[in-house]
């Protein structure tokens, strides 16, 4: 999940110690703020179709209309959680809060497509900010272990649901208002949290967080935002195209500099010295692989229900169901899983069903029935549950547990870098498809089996890497 947590455990400090005494209600504002951060993370899909027919745009606006939010909270994620901690945890949730709010106003009301990727951005920061402080607000409110682990189980659990209702939310408002809709509903979900925040929740921050660092953050999104915009319009302009070609220069200057900055910085936002740690590092590359392939491939999914197989979007939304499903049934046992057989076992067989799943979802045509491809969305969403928990668990297992928020905080932010770059490179290749005159149902195959091929490389690397370190292998996180 997306989270800092390790800045929350210092309690002891004055200025942290008003534990607000409902905490049940507490409980319910930061759940009900991270299920909207994670509906908006699948209902967008269910509405691509309809965004292209009523703007007018082609594949590549589609991507940024992903892609523009997934950068942002990419890039600003650990940064979030820093500000809530050094400004105070309520005031930087209920920042994102209306942040967020607003941007869906924007992205509801855009006239064009130039609009919506900046309602997105919009959207992208609040989410950053919101997300990483309702976590840090929970954490501080149960100082007792068990009971934080129960209200870390309770949050993650309710809101992702979110994450299911996505599709069915996203086809049913777009069926009924059109798109703009999915971005309105989070207007009212915005606004109860808003009263509600300013009543219930307590301020509490932590006095000895590090510094900001200012350089790292505007690095980041330089450097991985101009590696994206190579990626996205590479496939519209041109690869040689010397907008493209000095996207791909300017990122690969820009990084080289982050590394840099982080290397030398005395409170970098990543720590390179982090990746020494081996369990860290391959864990971290791991989930890459998965944000890379979940969420390049499910960006398709509705389309290829609308465009290939004719249904409706209503019909679609319901259609994508079994992989969010899957996840959401499935999660809460990948942690258990992995203490009992141990992360890398756990994370190889998932990887190892994903990317099966998408390799089945290559061989999909326009006259394949349904009752033959629901199981292979279930397949994808099954794997990948089997990965994301027990994942996060090795990376902060890796580190002290001074750092383990901050390393929960990375594996998020490598997630969502991977999403970006799946969503940019799926999306070059089926448009690399359709320009030599294959059709976009070519093309999507092409996509979901190169998906399918990065996930099986990445189980292949994760399988060889626990062959190698096998003694290590029984130390998994427990729930």
């Amino acid at each position: 999940m997306t989270a800092h947590e390790s800045t929350t455990t210092k309690a002891a400090s004055p200025v942290a110690a008003g534990v607000p005494p409902n905490r049940a209600a507490l409980l319910t504002v930061t759940c009900l703020g991270q299920f909207m951060v994670l509906l908006d993370n699948t209902i967008v899909g269910a509405a691509l179709p309809d965004m292209q027919e009523r703007l007018q745009v082609q594949l590549t606006g589609l991507q940024w209309i992903v892609d523009a939010y997934v950068l942002l909270v990419a890039m600003l994620l650990l940064s979030g959680g820093v500000f809530a901690d050094r400004f105070g945890r309520k005031r930087v949730f209920l920042a994102g809060v209306v942040v967020f709010t607003v941007a869906s106003v924007v992205c509801s009301f855009a006239p064009s497509i130039g609009w919506l990727i900046v309602g997105r951005v919009l959207q992208g920061i609040g989410a950053a900010a919101l997300s990483p402080a309702s976590l840090a607000l929970l954490v501080n409110a149960y100082p007792a272990p068990q009971e934080r682990v129960k209200a870390i189980g309770l949050w993650a659990g309710f809101s992702g649901i979110g994450l299911a209702a996505g599709p069915l939310a996203g086809g049913v408002l777009t069926d009924a208002f059109g798109w703009p809709a999915i971005f309105l509903v989070n207007v009212p979900i915005g606004v109860i949290l808003l009263l509600a925040g300013l009543r219930i929740l307590g301020e509490s921050r932590n006095p000895g967080a590090p510094a900001i660092d200012v350089q790292g953050t505007v690095l980041s999104v330089l450097g991985v935002g101009a590696l994206t915009y190579g990626l996205i319009e590479g496939g519209s302009r041109g690869w040689t195209s010397p907008v493209v070609l000095g996207s791909f220069a300017a990122a690969v200057v820009i990084i080289a500099v982050f590394i840099a900055v982080e290397a030398r910085g005395s409170t970098p936002m990543l720590p390179l010295r982090l990746f020494r740690q081996r369990l860290f590092t391959v864990s971290n590359a791991a989930m890459v692989v998965v944000g890379f392939a979940l969420m390049g491939s499910t960006f398709f999914f509705s389309q290829f229900f609308v465009y290939v197989q004719g249904s409706s979007i209503l019909l679609a939304g319901l259609q994508t169901l079994p992989t969010t499903l899957a996840m959401v049934i499935v999660s809460p046992f990948a942690g258990r899983l992995a203490a009992r057989y141990g992360f890398r076992i756990v994370v190889t067989v998932g990887l190892l069903l994903a990317g099966s799943g998408l390799l089945a979802l290559g061989l999909v045509h326009a006259d394949t029935g349904y009752g033959n491809v629901w199981w292979r969305l279930a397949i994808v969403g099954v794997g990948f549950a089997l990965t994301m928990s027990p994942l996060t668990g090795a990376t902060i297992q890796s580190v002290s547990p001074q750092e383990g928020g901050l390393a929960s905080g990375i594996s998020s932010t490598t997630r969502q870098i991977g999403a970006v770059l799946g969503v940019a490179v799926l999306g070059a290749i089926v448009h690399a498809q359709e320009s030599g005159g294959a059709s976009f149902e070519d093309g999507l195959n092409s996509a979901f089996l190169a998906a399918g091929a990065v996930t099986l490389a990445g189980a292949v690397f994760t399988g060889l890497w626990l062959v190698r370190s096998k003694p290590a292998a029984d130390s998994a996180p427990r729930d």
